[in-house]
């Protein structure tokens, strides 16, 4: 099996599987594959866990039902791709060499990685969508690949160094990496400080990547374009409903 990387703004990764190689991804996230590629959809994967390791997988924000892609009878190409601009990240994960990743951050791996919930505190209504902040644990035997959005800023914490992040920018990390959310002290910084009340605190020792472009803060940008429509679009309804409105009744 051989991967490469494709794209740079909004990258693309595709797998070049041989007879019988197969790669796993939860349900959904397929971009293009080949005839010989055969999708195989279920609730359970190899070294899932069975039925409590699929609720440990939906538990840290991934889908009920994975998907495997394997090459039946002549080698085939299968291809996932970001949802936002961003970047694929490769991580070897074995006992020992676990992950912590954002929930939407698990794009695919091979056939021997588990996904369950690493982590989950609720943080009120309307932050991170009511939902509470949660974190995806990356384990098994094999490869996986992340999706990270933005620019990825590496952060190597030596023991003992702790690093604050905005709960959004927290891409992926060690899973040795000590972590907690801590809300921000100080009555005028929770009113006035518009950085949030929350920040993720981050313990070495550990590798810590970081993204620029936090889904829900690009959300949120959205949604000012999206009120602006909806006026508009309520505007013109409205003009037009009257126009035909006076016609009809001079009928």
């Amino acid at each position: 099996m051989q991967h490469r990387i494709l794209g740079t703004t909004m990258p693309v990764l595709e797998f070049a599987l041989d007879h019988k190689d197969a790669v796993i991804s939860e349900a959904g996230e397929l971009s293009w594959m080949s005839q010989s590629i055969q999708m195989s959809t279920h609730t359970q994967h190899a070294g899932g866990g069975g039925f409590l390791g699929v609720l440990k997988r939906v538990a840290g924000g991934g889908t009920l039902f994975m998907t495997e892609y394997r090459a039946y009878g002549a080698p085939g190409t299968v291809a996932f791709a970001t949802r936002v601009p961003g970047h694929i990240v490769p991580v070897e994960v074995a006992q020992g060499h676990e992950y912590m990743v954002h929930r939407h951050g698990f794009l695919c791996a091979t056939a021997g990685i588990v996904l369950g919930v690493g982590f989950q505190q609720s943080l009120g209504a309307g932050i991170f969508g009511g939902d509470g902040f949660l974190l995806q644990k990356v384990s098994g035997q094999g490869l996986a690949w992340l999706e990270l959005s933005g620019e990825v800023i590496v952060k190597d914490l030596a023991p003992g160094e702790t690093l604050r992040v905005h709960p959004g920018h927290v891409g992926a990390f060690h899973a040795n990496v000590s972590f907690q959310i801590q809300r921000v002290p100080g009555i005028r910084n929770l009113i006035f400080g518009g950085d949030g009340i929350f920040l993720a605190a981050l313990t070495g020792p550990g590798r810590v990547w970081l993204q620029t472009l936090p889904i829900q803060r690009l959300a949120h940008q959205l949604q000012e374009y999206m009120k602006v429509e909806r006026v508009e679009r309520n505007t013109e309804s409205g003009v037009i409903g009257g126009v035909i409105g006076s016609v009809l009744k001079g009928l």
